[in-house]
């Protein structure tokens, strides 16, 4: 009777074992993911923010109908957002816990391009004013420029 109870002991201890391996797995996982969809939102906040900053007029601080007024890559939007910036070697870029955020013209829209170490990048590309202008990429490498 000894030896069955201490083998059920042993086989329980491996399976808690074996669960508690599992379950941080899928957490480290799950983690992961929820950065990446954080990145996410956070880019197509920056969008939506470029957006109503270009529809400005330049006499409100705004682009007047274009993303690059006052090249808006190196600081003129940096005011419409609420991340810490920095422009170092003439790139802009806007950092919070989730990733580093880096603006770039891309053709007559904007690229913002979400970054953090060890994860993927996320690419969210505007080409316009509407809300079906704004387009996402997880992973890969940065989409085509806007025509």
């Amino acid at each position: 009777m000894g030896q069955q109870q201490l083998l059920l002991l042993v086989l329980g201890i491996v399976i808690v074992g074996l669960a508690v391996v599992v379950g941080i797995q899928a957490f480290s996982e799950n983690q992961e993911k929820a950065n990446v969809d954080a990145r996410i939102n956070d880019g197509v906040r920056i969008a939506s923010d470029a957006q109503s900053w270009a529809l400005k007029p330049t006499a409100f601080g705004g682009g007047n109908g274009d993303f690059h007024v006052g090249d808006a890559t190196t600081g003129a939007l940096a005011d419409y957002f609420e991340l810490g910036y920095s422009d170092t070697d003439g790139t802009t870029t806007y950092n919070n816990p989730n990733g580093a955020y880096a603006l770039a013209a891309s053709g007559t829209g904007l690229l913002i391009t979400a970054s953090k170490a060890g994860n993927t990048d996320v690419f969210v590309q505007i080409c316009g004013f509407e809300t079906n202008d704004i387009t996402t990429q997880v992973g890969g490498t940065a989409p085509t420029a806007c025509a």
